[in-house]
C-alpha cells in the first residue's frame, strides 16, 4: 500500500511539479519506507529494492534533511505537547532504535544527499539549520 500511494503521488503530484520546473518539498519519501519497514520492521530489502525501482525509478531527492533526535527527547517532546501515541509511535524503544539507526546509515551512505541536523536545539535554530541547507543547495544549483 506505500508504494500504491506513493506511485500515485509521483505521478499526479511530484514528477508534474518537477517537469515545470518547480522544487518539491516532501515529508518522508523512500527513505522512511527503507527505515521503518526494511529495518525496523522486518520486509526483505530485496522486495524493498523491486518496489523502489518500479515505483520510484530516477525520481530521488537531491536533498534530504534527516532529523536527528534522541528517542528519550522525542518521547519527552510528545508528552510535553499531549500528543498520543499512534500505532508505530507506541512501539517498543528496540523498534524505534532501529530506525534512528537506519535513518543514520542511510545519512551516512549517501552524504551528498543527506543532511543530519540535530533535532535536540532549539525550534528556531533547528529551522535556521534546516534553511542555511536549502540556500546552499539553492545556491548550487543555480
Amino acid at each position: 500500500m506505500f508504494y500504491a500511494a506513493r506511485s500515485d503521488h509521483l505521478e499526479r503530484t511530484i514528477r508534474p511539479a518537477l517537469e515545470r520546473g518547480d522544487w518539491v518539498i516532501c515529508d518522508r519519501f523512500s527513505d522512511s519506507t527503507r527505515a521503518y519497514q526494511v529495518a525496523a520492521g522486518g520486509m526483505e530489502a530485496e522486495h524493498f529494492d523491486a518496489l523502489e525501482k518500479i515505483c520510484v525509478g530516477q525520481t530521488s531527492p537531491d536533498l534530504t534533511l534527516v532529523l536527528d533526535l534522541p528517542i528519550e527527547i522525542a518521547r519527552t517532546r510528545m508528552k510535553t505537547r499531549a500528543i498520543a501515541e499512534d500505532a508505530i509511535e507506541s512501539r517498543g524503544a528496540a523498534y524505534h532504535e532501529a530506525v534512528h539507526r537506519a535513518f543514520l546509515d542511510i545519512a551516512r551512505a549517501n552524504p551528498a544527499r543527506c543532511v543530519v541536523l540535530d533535532a535536540s536545539a532549539a525550534a528556531e535554530a533547528l529551522a535556521g539549520q534546516a534553511m542555511d541547507e536549502i540556500r546552499r543547495r539553492f545556491a548550487e544549483a543555480r
